[in-house]
């Protein structure tokens, strides 16, 4: 693997990772750092598929270990919690190209923006840079001349949408970005206040959960992927040993009141009557229970509000103020509309389980709360009994007894359909369990029948499993991610791919929902 720095190492010294901030350790600002513009690439080209994957969602280091190579250990480095941001550019052809000028020119600690459909639709700051022709391909794939991407950045980015006409007006660079362009230090001091004015408030931090009032704003604005960045944020600066578990369990608690049709906002001492007992059963040991914690200071998450706080009530001890008193709290309007919508709801859910409950008997808590259709794929009149019933009746062993249940009606048609499209064969595993009687496999769906997952039956909704992997599946042991990687939910190791038929199309979005069931939203900052 070669160096496109000569002698340099491959990465060089870490660059702060704030995307607005040149100062160094003593203060000064750094008048070295340049611009890096660049584009993005059409539709036409996979541009907005490789940034959605590379940048936005990002890249799982664990998935490339055997190319990583001699970059590995920085990588890791730069990106702890293994989800990486990454950038590539191809190599030249013709060496006096202008884009060679960036590629030899760029350093870390510069600034990329990039460009796409005539705006900058993010910055990044370059922590590292990488020449890896092997990695880029796992990733990216080649072009038909058989080269790759593999002028490799490290990035941390920040994304906001902006008009990119000033900015180009002003360097002087044309009307749009072509190809990959180096802007000196000198000429981007001189228009880096105007960068700043366009973009303002407008940036929100890619694989960096946003905090506080931010967090709200954002996700007012852009929806249910800011909102669950702060869920899995809750605790991001409160040291491992002070962690109770309290905030996390009022959310599930206040989420399962929107289920359940109750308001928002909830008083006083209702709120104490009915978390005091939940923070002593699901709370972490050792800690005790003080509901006055979530009900006032939850606030900072800038998920929660409190009405009617002014005066005493606040101001002094909760746990002494009046139990006449007017003060009531309970989510944001803006985040009580977000999770009424069923994949928000579903992926918060999940997301708070999979973040900070992952010692405590999560079936037992959501059940609990109202929220028993969450702990199972398959929901509250799951598709499981029917299975555990056909093989009782194969077995032939057992007392019976009349259960009178109401399960969603399954077009048994489909379960045939999609067992013999795959030959008895498990997508998971590729095992086909053979029996004295032919081959064994189970049908399941992929965003559950029942309430209140209320999935579709049809085949895109249906996978072929054998008996162990619908059993983990539905108990949201596994899950399949967005590049139809089966991973495991409490850390998410690699499982297998899973095996698709070229005629069976699986809806994306019921993937998506079971996924969020899961907890594999890419937003938790790790188990509580």
């Amino acid at each position: 693997m070669g160096n496109e720095h000569g002698d340099r190492p491959i990465f060089e010294a870490d660059a702060a990772t704030d995307n607005r901030d040149d100062r160094d350790p003593a203060g000064e600002v750094d008048d070295s750092v340049q611009w890096l513009l660049q584009p993005r690439g059409g539709p036409e080209v996979r541009g907005p598929r490789n940034f959605d994957r590379s940048i936005r969602k990002g890249i799982w280091l664990a998935d490339y270990d055997r190319v990583l190579g001699q970059d590995a250990e920085q990588l890791k480095r730069h990106f702890p919690d293994g989800l990486a941001r990454l950038w590539g550019a191809t190599p030249l052809k013709k060496e006096t190209h202008p884009k060679g000028t960036a590629l030899r020119g760029r350093k870390v600690g510069d600034e990329v923006l990039f460009y796409a459909e005539k705006e900058f639709i993010a910055r990044a700051r370059v922590l590292g840079l990488l020449r890896n022709p092997e990695l880029a391909r796992a990733i990216w794939g080649e072009q038909k001349d058989g080269r790759t991407w593999e002028h490799i950045m490290a990035l941390g980015v920040v994304e906001f949408k902006i008009p990119a006409a000033p900015i180009l007006t002003a360097l002087a660079v044309g009307k749009e970005v072509r190809y990959l362009r180096l802007v000196r230090a000198a000429e981007r001091r001189r228009h880096l206040e105007l960068l700043d004015t366009l973009v303002g408030g407008n940036a929100t931090a890619v694989g960096q959960p946003t905090s506080g009032e931010a967090a709200v704003a954002a996700a007012v604005k852009l929806g249910r992927e800011e909102l669950l960045h702060a869920l899995g944020a809750l605790d991001a600066s409160v040291p491992e040993e002070s962690r109770t578990r309290h905030g996390s369990l009022t959310l599930l608690w206040s989420i399962s009141r929107l289920v359940s049709g109750q308001s928002r906002l909830v008083s006083w001492r209702d709120f104490k009557t009915e978390i005091g007992p939940l923070l002593l059963e699901f709370g972490r040991s050792g800690t005790g229970a003080a509901p006055e914690d979530p009900f006032q200071h939850l606030r900072s998450s800038g998920l929660w509000e409190v009405e009617g706080a002014d005066g005493a009530g606040l101001d002094s001890p909760l746990a002494t103020a009046s139990a006449e008193s007017d003060i009531s709290a309970g989510l944001r309007p803006e985040v009580a509309k977000l999770l009424k919508q069923p994949l928000t709801r579903a992926e918060a859910i999940g997301l708070l389980c999979i973040t900070y409950f992952q010692d405590v008997d999560q079936g037992a808590l959501l059940t609990r709360l109202g929220l028993a259709g969450y702990a199972h794929a398959s929901g509250n009149a799951g598709e499981e009994a029917e299975d555990r019933e056909g093989r009782d009746e194969v077995i032939g062993r057992g007392t019976r007894r009349p259960v009178n249940s109401s399960r969603p009606d399954r077009n048994l048609r489909l379960v045939e359909e999609i067992k013999l499209l795959y030959q008895q064969g498990c997508q998971v595993c590729g095992v086909r369990l053979e029996t004295r009687f032919g081959h064994y496999s189970e049908a399941a769906h992929i965003q559950g029948l029942g309430t209140p997952h209320d999935g579709p039956d049809k085949l895109s909704n249906l996978l072929c499993l054998c008996p162990n992997h619908h059993v983990q599946f539905d108990r949201l042991f596994l899950f399949i991610d967005e590049n139809w990687n089966v991973r495991r939910s409490r850390d998410r190791e690699l499982i297998s791919l899973l095996i698709r038929h070229p005629e069976h199309v699986i809806d994306e979005k019921c993937v998506e929902y079971h996924r969020g069931l899961c907890g594999g939203s890419r937003y938790s900052l790790g188990s509580d």
